[in-house]
């Protein structure tokens, strides 16, 4: 084990945890091979929660439910969540552990394309104190090129998942072909989060990358 490691790992043992009920959710997920987010970045949301106290919540690609949540099982009592997801067989378990979880009233399921749900969310003149990006990653710039008019003074937006295991920091020669265009596309999505005139991002090492962005 490597120095770096090491250091991870004493960080992660640290780490308070979440409700048992989040901890059974993640077992399933992880048993049925469903992607949920990684403890480092679950630990680093709870604090952000905290820290930006947001009241109205966006979340990008929902899977089973986890980090919908958290995110009400962790912010302020009255924050309301609006998750999206595309694929129907997540549907029925999603809806399952937001009703197991008491917080259907506060969990806002939008079933379908985000392609097509973030305009119509955004033509309702819908503003929103944080959002959590967390779906297809080839996808990214896009989704964020619609949910930039959703964002006020003071919104934060986080990308989970930009680091792609390490590949981001290698050649497009040295990532393997089917992840080339994921590759560039993430490149390119985080060359205009850190370029842009109307955001302020930070790229994190947690989890497998967290981008920051907090609007002007």
């Amino acid at each position: 084990m490597s120095e770096n490691d090491r250091l991870l790992a004493y960080i992660d043992s640290l780490n308070a945890g979440n409700t048992p009920f989040l901890d059974r959710i993640e077992e399933e997920a992880l048993k049925d091979s469903v992607p949920v987010i990684r403890r480092p970045t679950q630990s680093l949301i709870r604090f952000l929660l905290q820290m930006h106290k947001p009241e109205q919540i966006l979340e990008v690609g929902t899977a089973v439910g986890f980090s919908a949540i958290l995110m009400a099982t962790y912010g302020p009592p009255d924050c309301r969540i609006t998750t999206i997801e595309k694929y129907e067989k997540r549907f029925p378990v999603a809806e399952r552990n937001f009703a197991e979880s008491g917080f259907a009233d506060r969990i806002d399921l939008q079933k379908g394309d985000a392609e097509e749900i973030l305009p119509a969310l955004a033509a309702q003149g819908k503003q929103y104190d944080m959002i959590f990006m967390d779906a297809a990653k080839g996808q990214y710039l896009h989704f964020y090129e619609q949910i930039l008019p959703m964002m006020h003074t003071g919104s934060l937006l986080i990308s989970d998942n930009v680091l792609q295991e390490g590949d981001i920091a290698q050649s497009r020669f040295a990532v393997t072909r089917r992840n080339r265009t994921i590759h560039a596309r993430m490149r390119e999505y985080l060359y205009t989060l850190t370029h842009s005139q109307e955001l302020v991002t930070d790229i994190l090492p947690v989890g497998d990358g967290i981008a920051l962005s907090i609007r002007r």
